[in-house]
């Protein structure tokens, strides 16, 4: 199903470091899986550097990067808008804007009722 509403957005200081990891380090994919310390944060990998299977949720693409999030966590976050952004500090530790003194963070929003019904929730 196609639907104009997004399951996941970033800022433009987001889609800025996006754009500046791609340069560095070539086509990223971001994957959230809802663990603890890192694990809860969005991360950003090289693309293919981590395996995407059947428990994980393609959620959209950001900056031309694909996002995915575990099929537990997203269990929780079905109905909310994630909205990538950027705050100073250290990423995760195998997340690629660590050295540019950057974390990615999820923000969200709850979708409203005709959003939720554009998407079938």
């Amino acid at each position: 199903m196609t639907t104009g509403v997004s399951k996941v957005v970033a800022t433009d200081t987001a889609l800025e470091l996006i754009d500046t990891i791609k340069n560095k380090h070539g086509p990223v994919m971001f994957h959230q899986s809802g663990g603890c310390c890192d694990g809860s944060s969005p991360m950003c990998y090289a693309l293919g550097d981590i395996m995407i299977g059947d428990s994980d949720v393609w959620l959209g693409d950001i900056g031309d990067a694909p996002f995915y999030m575990s099929k537990a966590q997203y269990e929780y976050w079905q109905y909310t808008q994630l909205i990538i952004d950027v705050v100073p500090g250290r990423g995760g530790m195998f997340s690629l804007e660590g050295p540019e003194g950057l974390r990615f963070l999820t923000r969200s929003r709850i979708f409203t009722d005709e959003e939720r019904r554009e998407l079938g929730l």
